[in-house]
């Protein structure tokens, strides 16, 4: 197990399964530009050194997720800025965590806003304790979602809830985030952790390849109109089928045993 303490962000990895914890509770894990590039810094080397099958993101304590972006940054924003290389990282981020090799769940403990829902949006599951709170509440202040949030958002809910979360700004409880199929699973805050590792463990048990496939064809499936999905699916089936991963889950079948795709 390693483990690794930054000045925002902790992180360890235990049994391939990483574990990045957001540590600002006195401003409920604001999604800072220092906690944003200690984030991507961490994932990048989660990757690169092949040390976890799966990424759990979650926030210190039972309070916050992360209730949004830091404020005092967003007063300082201007339209110059917004286009500078800095603010380009508020979309970076949740575009690696999208597009990355690795599995990511968003294990949601107490508020989940603005960019801590950006954030969560961008990961391949999202799980939330009952006490969640979730929403995109940047109308309120005047703004809209920077990060990404009013072009994921529809993709989970639909245009009506959508339109209705982000020009209202009215957060939702997890039980309504579960309804909606914004978030996948609700359980007791004391159960959050064992479920998103329970996930995580089932992940570790399908082959990485076809893994990482099935995810990119489910994402590129909103971008495309059907036919050209179909065809997109084809190809990514044929790559499933040069990964050697199919001949371990046909033996695995006809053996009536479980696989073992990550020998």
């Amino acid at each position: 197990m390693s483990n690794i303490s930054n000045s925002l962000l902790a992180y360890s990895v235990k049994d391939r399964i990483a574990i990045l914890t957001l540590t600002d509770p006195p401003k409920r894990n604001a999604m800072s530009i220092v906690l944003r590039k200690e984030l991507m810094a961490c994932l990048q080397k989660i990757e690169s050194l092949d040390e976890a099958d799966a990424i759990i993101i979650t926030g210190d304590g039972d309070k916050s997720f992360s209730a949004g972006a830091d404020i005092n940054e967003v007063a300082t924003r201007t339209p110059a800025k917004e286009l500078s290389i800095e603010a380009q990282l508020r979309r970076e981020l949740p575009r690696l965590i999208e597009t990355m090799r690795i599995p990511t769940i968003a294990a949601i403990n107490g508020y989940c806003l603005g960019a801590g829902l950006e954030l969560a949006l961008a990961c391949t599951l999202r799980i939330a304790s009952n006490n969640a709170i979730l929403g995109l509440p940047e109308i309120n202040l005047g703004v809209i979602p920077g990060s990404g949030g009013t072009q994921r958002l529809i993709r989970f809910v639909g245009l009506g809830r959508a339109m209705e979360l982000i020009t209202l700004g009215e957060p939702i409880s997890a039980d309504e985030a579960l309804r909606i199929g914004l978030i996948n699973k609700v359980c007791a805050p004391l159960e959050l952790m064992d479920v998103a590792q329970s996930l995580c463990k089932k992940w570790q048990s399908k082959g990485p390849i076809s893994l990482m496939l099935a995810r990119d064809a489910v994402l590129k499936s909103l971008d495309l109109d059907l036919q050209s999905g179909i065809d997109y699916e084809n190809k990514l089936f044929a790559l499933a089928l040069a990964s050697n991963e199919r001949d371990e889950g046909i033996a695995a079948f006809k053996e009536k045993r479980p696989a073992n795709f990550r020998k």
